[in-house]
């Protein structure tokens, strides 16, 4: 099958949602399939050899991040082009309610298009205000996707319709066959997550350090992740700041290392999370993990048998959990191998299936659907040329 992907972010800016058309790609190449992606990146970022650029991304504030997009006139051309000449059965398009590749895409593409919908915002003013411009691309979508029932949830109260939910896929087999780390070993913490996007609940962790030192005095805290580090350990104590240790931005492989080295696992995330794309790769690599209780998170633990919840910002719960776990080996071998049974349902062995069916569903009753001329309405949208 002839399939392309629009993803809407940056690809020299890692987010769950790349990794996520990343390995979808990847995935159904492997199955023997023909896959183009279509993305942002600046120029002279390498890329994969099925990514085609559509040009540099500017940063839009989304969801409470910043998203680096890319949409306009000139973006406009190099989606029909890229559409004209794939020649794809399907087009698989990624969040279409944001101003974005996917959204140029469904007023371009011919033809059948699945659209996976990341976004969890159960009160969003700027989706409902934008669903009279979204509603004629939204038409166009063949069958929807969300990757939660958070997701899912947004979708039909804010732009109607509904979707099947189908998670994120992992590669379970690469993170659990990861080598551990010594040096990462040892009563560590660990943490993924962008340090400057406070979202990511990072603060919430160094604020509850000095409490887990106080108990635990030889706890770790490893971060990886890009951001100011100066800024993110200034409000702790002078004499705790050498136990945090900042690794930076790491490789896929020393990611999936790092999760099989540390202790603990903690996601402290305070919102805007649709799924939990760490905590799968966490438990596959068998590290116990210690989650804020968001719904999407509490989700994916299985409603906390898969892994350990506390209450979300509570600094002070956060600290108490940790203690425990460090040092209670028998709960942490526990939360391993319910983890590890848990996280078998999101391997792409099982998620990619389930996406080629909704493909195969899609292009066996498929009708052309006309392409739509949205020119004048960017201009009305204020968007210049690129």
């Amino acid at each position: 099958m002839k399939i392309g992907i629009v993803c809407p972010y940056s690809w020299d800016v890692p987010g769950g949602v790349q990794f996520h058309v990343r390995d979808l790609a990847e995935h159904l190449i492997r199955e023997g399939h023909s896959v183009s992606v279509l993305a942002p990146a600046d120029e002279g970022t390498p890329l994969p050899p099925y990514v085609v650029s559509a040009g540099r991304a500017v940063p839009v504030p989304y969801n409470g991040s910043v998203a680096r997009l890319n949409f306009g006139f000139l973006s406009a051309a190099r989606v029909r082009r890229w559409v004209h000449e794939g020649d794809f059965e399907v087009l698989h398009i990624h969040e279409p309610a944001a101003p974005s590749l996917a959204l140029l895409t469904c007023w371009t593409a011919r033809g059948p298009i699945v659209a996976t919908f990341h976004t969890s915002n159960p009160r969003s003013r700027a989706m409902i205000a934008a669903y009279p411009i979204l509603q004629p691309a939204l038409e166009k979508i063949s069958a929807r996707i969300a990757v939660s029932e958070y997701a899912r949830r947004t979708l039909v109260e804010h732009l109607g319709g509904d979707a099947v939910v189908i998670p994120n896929g992992v590669d379970v087999g690469f993170f659990a066959g990861a080598e551990p780390k010594a040096e990462w070993q040892g009563g560590t913490i660990g943490f993924i997550g962008r340090i400057d996007e406070p979202r990511k609940g990072l603060p919430v962790l160094m604020e509850a350090l000095p409490r887990i030192l106080a108990r635990c005095p030889q706890t770790r805290l490893l971060v990886a992740g890009r951001g100011d580090e100066a800024e993110a350990v200034g409000r702790l104590p002078e004499g705790m700041r050498d136990r945090v240790e900042f690794l930076g931005m790491i490789s896929d492989e020393d990611k999936a290392r790092l999760l099989r080295s540390v202790d603990v696992y903690v996601a402290p995330n305070t919102g805007g999370e649709s799924f939990g794309i760490i905590l799968v790769e966490a438990m596959s690599a068998g590290a116990p993990v210690l989650a804020s209780n968001l719904d999407a998170f509490a989700q994916v633990l299985d409603g906390g048998e898969a892994g350990q919840l506390f209450p979300n910002e509570d600094a002070e719960a956060l600290a108490a959990t940790p203690v425990g776990l460090l040092g209670d080996a028998g709960r942490r071998e526990e939360l391993r191998r319910r983890g590890s049974r848990h996280v078998r349902r999101f391997d792409w062995s099982t998620v990619g299936a389930d996406i080629l069916a909704v493909y195969e569903t899609v292009t066996a009753g498929a009708g052309a659907v006309a392409p739509d001329d949205r020119v004048g309405l960017l201009g009305r949208l204020g968007f210049s040329r690129d």
